[in-house]
């Protein structure tokens, strides 16, 4: 059938090599809007407690029918090992990476916070060196390109949060009364917050290693997705009780409360799980979070002129090293597939080449 229509064939081999691309760019846009309006729920007084809460309970009711239907008949049998990995993925990402993103952000502000996330490959990359997700051999360019790029992005990330600098003036014309409130208010807490974001970025690249693995035991994203939003609940409704004691933290009206709890819970939960899992589970996670740098630039950008945020140097030159060091690291990503290949059919027992073993089976499913 190729030979009969060769252009036919092109172009769907074309359209299958960019989808995972598409899929991650488009999620950056989502992100890039969770940030603002998440944003401007906190300043609306809600709890980001909460809004992890309820982001999964909306993540979850759109998922689950989706999974009860579609995944029927290959779901696999839950185990308790299966079920242990679930319980840590719940709370990797929905509640530790999650609440500590949004306080970082909180004392911080969204255009820093959406910069700190370029660091989360660089730290995928350390992990997935740890567990043999990735390998490194330092007489090949490409090898030794992903662990330069991964010094330099680390390096960005503790100029953007050891060096603060001057103002930047983005979008001009705000008061200044404004200005140096919000400057008193983030010099209280420019240490805390960034620490905390480097730490949310060490959540979630813990959770897309065990995601890795968890799909080679598991391999239904939508079910998986599902039981992840359960226990994001859960453990996030546990954590909430206990940090927040008034009970009027859970009511929201018609506002932005519900908009950043409804949107956040389709797009950055429900969707981007699914779209992650099934990614990572064909590219790996280095792939996955190798597109941060897109979404830095559409929030800084909105940041400036929806929410009048202030930008400074220091964040201008991390963000600039970050971008740097990131796209090192994915050039020598690109190169592995083919450097991989070959090892992968001498060792068809290796359960730790996950991103390659999928990709393969998925190519062989197609054809």
């Amino acid at each position: 059938m190729g030979d009969q229509s060769p252009s036919g064939s092109k172009l769907s081999v074309f359209l299958k090599k960019i989808k995972p691309y598409l899929a991650m760019v488009s999620l950056q846009f989502g992100y890039a809007g969770m940030y603002i309006i998440s944003m401007v729920s906190f300043k609306h007084g809600m709890s980001h407690f909460v809004l992890s809460v309820y982001r999964h309970v909306v993540a979850f009711c759109v998922i689950a029918p989706f999974a009860l239907v579609l995944e029927r008949k290959i779901r696999p049998r839950m185990t308790l090992p299966i079920f242990l990995r679930i319980v840590l993925l719940g709370f990797l990402e929905p509640v530790l990476d999650q609440n500590l993103y949004f306080l970082g952000m909180k004392y911080t502000s969204a255009t820093f916070a959406s910069a700190t996330v370029n660091v989360l490959p660089a730290i995928t990359f350390i992990l997935a060196l740890c567990f043999r997700l990735e390998t490194v051999n330092v007489k090949k360019l490409h090898s030794l390109a992903k662990v330069i790029g991964t010094l330099v992005t680390l390096s960005g990330a503790m100029i953007m949060t050891l060096y603060k600098g001057p103002i930047i003036d983005v979008v001009r014309g705000h008061s200044n009364s404004t200005q140096s409130s919000s400057t008193e208010s983030s010099d209280q807490h420019w240490i805390a917050g960034p620490l905390m974001l480097i730490a949310s970025c060490g959540g979630w690249a813990s959770f897309f290693i065990l995601q890795s693995f968890t799909l080679k035991k598991y391999p239904a994203q939508l079910s998986l997705t599902a039981w992840i939003c359960v226990m994001g609940v859960l453990e996030g409704g546990v954590v909430t009780l206990v940090m927040e004691r008034k009970m009027s933290v859970w009511v929201i009206g018609w506002d932005s409360r519900l908009l950043a709890s409804v949107y956040s819970g389709v797009i950055c939960s429900g969707l981007a799980y699914y779209v992650q899992g099934v990614v990572n589970r064909e590219r790996g996670p280095v792939f996955v979070t190798s597109f941060s740098p897109l979404c830095m630039i559409i929030t800084a950008v909105l940041g400036a002129i929806v929410l009048a945020e202030q930008v400074h140097l220091g964040s201008i030159l991390g963000a600039i090293l970050i971008v740097f060091g990131l796209y090192t690291v994915v050039w020598g990503k690109s190169k592995d597939p083919v450097a991989l290949d070959e090892p992968l059919k001498d060792e068809k027992g290796v359960n730790h080449e996950l991103p390659v073993t999928a990709a393969n089976n998925s190519i062989k499913g197609s054809t």
